[in-house]
């Protein structure tokens, strides 16, 4: 197989980024020559540990965060589950999760079948949000109860990029003594993060959203917080979660993390410059477009537009034709023909819901890479609506 055949324009970094190549090179001493289990008594193994050590260190480094209180997982989804579960586990007598209506199906799904998993009736509060993504005010505050076990609201949003204040949110939560969960997946390695002086207590962290590979990932845990394993085994991860440790993917997940800290101010400067002329340009080419999210409170990548009367599905096989990947909402549920909960939790119209694209940049886009985007968007998307009923109405 040959992915790298032909020139492919990837505008599709929320779904998943390039590795980057010093966290190849990083890695493959740990899928050759340094094969030792971390957990062995000799030597060889003690490398090994060694490294996995200097990795945590870097991942700490990154959000302000102590190396102890990082704990390897498989994945995003596997952290988020942790913390909930664990919360719930810790606090069996409070069974009242709160949430959004706009999370991550890694959260989402979780909390819909919760009473199936653990056995016990919760009571779930998903709040809503405006028109422009942004959390109703006060709505949160007045959730708050006696018997809220967790609260886990989402960074920054995988769709449209909209920034919510979990900080601020994490204090009000810890004054009621409930723990607060945070699925920073999408804002890790984009925007500054520092948890030294904060109340988030869990925070999920997915390595193949920043440049490092599939199948790794962390959930940080504040110092203190009570904690309850999802997977029990060994004594890995100081017995938070058992199981021989993925190293190289690991060390990838350091090397990536540094890079991100290298290349956090290129992001918000560079990065943001080809999003908003990308947006600024498809918005004024083509006609009866509109953009998803709040203006200014986004991560610089990330650009959600839709384009009424066409389908989403449709937009992203024509641009396939041209080899530009993007997406037309989560690449966890981008294969329903459901318009996404995302933009209809935001009340977007049905005709425009159907129609949107994420486009999400990397450090790796090109100004040559917008200008080829902005080139052949209007033509994709006049001849699909010239071949839709509801254009022509």
């Amino acid at each position: 197989m040959n992915c790298g055949s032909d020139k492919v324009i990837y505008m599709d970094n929320n779904a998943t980024t390039r590795v980057a190549p010093e966290v190849v090179e990083a890695m493959m001493p740990f899928l050759t020559d340094c094969y030792g289990n971390p957990s062995s008594m000799h030597t060889f193994g003690g490398q090994v540990a060694g490294a996995i050590a200097e990795a945590r260190e870097s991942i700490a480094a990154l959000i302000g965060a102590d190396p102890e209180e990082i704990v390897f997982t498989s994945c995003g989804t596997e952290s988020d589950s942790t913390a909930i579960l664990s919360a719930l586990q810790t606090y069996p007598d409070n069974r009242h999760v709160i949430t959004t209506r706009v999370e991550h199906p890694a959260v989402k799904n979780l909390c819909e079948n919760l009473d199936g998993l653990t056995g016990h009736k919760h009571r779930i509060t998903r709040l809503q949000v405006e028109a422009d993504g942004m959390l109703i005010p006060d709505q949160y505050e007045e959730s708050l109860s006696d018997d809220t076990a967790i609260v886990s609201v989402m960074w920054a949003n995988n769709e449209t990029g909209v920034i919510f204040p979990v900080e601020e949110m994490a204090v009000m939560a810890r004054d009621r003594g409930i723990l607060f969960h945070t699925d920073a997946v999408q804002a890790v390695g984009k925007i500054p993060i520092n948890l030294k002086d904060s109340a988030i207590d869990f925070l999920s962290i997915s390595g193949h959203k920043l440049h490092a590979p599939k199948g790794v990932g962390v959930l940080y845990i504040r110092k203190g917080t009570p904690f309850i394993p999802f997977i029990n085994g060994g004594h890995q991860e100081h017995g938070r979660r058992g199981g021989t440790e993925n190293v190289a993917s690991i060390v990838g997940l350091g090397r990536a993390c540094r890079l991100a800290a290298e290349k956090m101010e290129e992001e918000n400067v560079r990065v943001r410059r080809l999003r908003d002329k990308l947006e600024s340009g498809l918005l004024a080419k083509i006609p009866r477009s509109m953009l998803n999210g709040h203006k200014t409170s986004r991560l610089p990548n990330t650009a959600n537009i839709s384009f009424e009367f066409v389908e989403g599905e449709s937009i992203l096989l024509h641009m396939d034709k041209y080899n530009i990947c993007a997406s037309s909402g989560s690449a966890c549920t981008s294969g329903s023909l459901e318009p996404s909960h995302v933009l209809r939790a935001m009340g977007v119209p049905f005709t425009a819901a159907h129609g949107s694209i994420r486009f999400s940049l990397s450090v790796y886009n090109t100004e040559e890479e917008v200008d080829f985007v902005l080139e052949k968007m209007p033509e994709i998307i006049a001849n699909l609506r010239a071949m839709s009923p509801f254009w022509n109405d």
